[in-house]
């Protein structure tokens, strides 16, 4: 298992989880380099298992990027285990997360990272909303019922968890159970451990390079077992109230 080393603390973390991003993943980490340019960070790059060249792309970016690091899956084990690799291994206390596929511009989120430093340590999280999505109708149609069943269901609070610009408390991240596709239901899971979210628009772009790791049906076969088991984990929680020590 990596974890964090205590060799340097940044203030920040960017967590990207890549699977065959060639061609996206290196523009990327050089637009995080120039967005968090003046501020401690870090960006970890999670390589889950790419079968084209994502991992020597980044490799070779290494030299020119002092702040990035590439972690590598042995086997492909998905955008939320990839996730979970790179806050483990994380050395800041506040997280970034985006997706690899750049339609996420990390110009934004450095605005995410600072409205949750100036929240109260209740906010967990400030998660990202897609304002103006750069995708196809029946994608963005797919989303629109899922997360507005998933928030009747959950009371998330959050209208768009499909978005993976978020920025969150490392160590409240780490209390959370962990299951295949968490990346999904932060909101909710952040909330069952008694803390709030916020949420800012954020733009979004076209793909440029690759192709979407989903499919629409294949989101909702997903979505409706891990639906069910996320109310369940709700249905499950008991919290203690303040916490004294004597």
């Amino acid at each position: 298992m990596i974890e964090a080393t205590p060799r340097t603390t940044p203030d920040i973390s960017v967590v990207v989880p890549v699977h065959d991003e060639e061609g996206a993943a290196g523009p990327l980490a050089r637009e995080i380099a120039a967005a968090f340019t003046g501020r401690s960070y870090e960006m970890i790059f999670v390589d889950d298992a790419s079968k084209d060249g994502t991992l020597a792309e980044l490799r070779a970016l290494m030299a020119e990027l002092p702040a990035l690091r590439v972690l590598s899956h042995g086997s492909n084990a998905g955008q939320s285990r990839a996730v979970r690799t790179g806050v483990l291994a994380a050395r800041g206390p506040i997280v970034v997360t985006l997706d690899g596929d750049g339609q996420n511009p990390p110009a934004d989120a450095p605005r995410l990272v600072d409205l949750l430093t100036a929240s109260p340590p209740n906010v967990a999280l400030v998660g990202g909303v897609r304002a103006k999505r750069q995708d196809s109708g029946a994608k963005r149609q797919a989303s629109l019922w899922a997360n507005r069943i998933r928030k009747r269901l959950l009371a998330d609070d959050a209208a768009d968890t499909g978005c993976g610009l978020k920025a969150f408390r490392r160590d409240v991240f780490l209390r959370l159970p962990y299951f295949d596709h968490l990346h999904r239901y932060l909101p909710a899971l952040m909330i069952r451990e008694g803390y709030e979210n916020r949420y800012l628009d954020v733009a979004h772009r076209h793909r440029e390079t690759g192709r979407s790791k989903y499919t629409n049906w294949g989101r909702l076969i997903a979505s409706l077992s891990d639906l069910l088991g996320v109310m369940w984990l709700k249905s499950r929680s008991r919290r203690p109230g303040a916490i004294s020590e004597f």
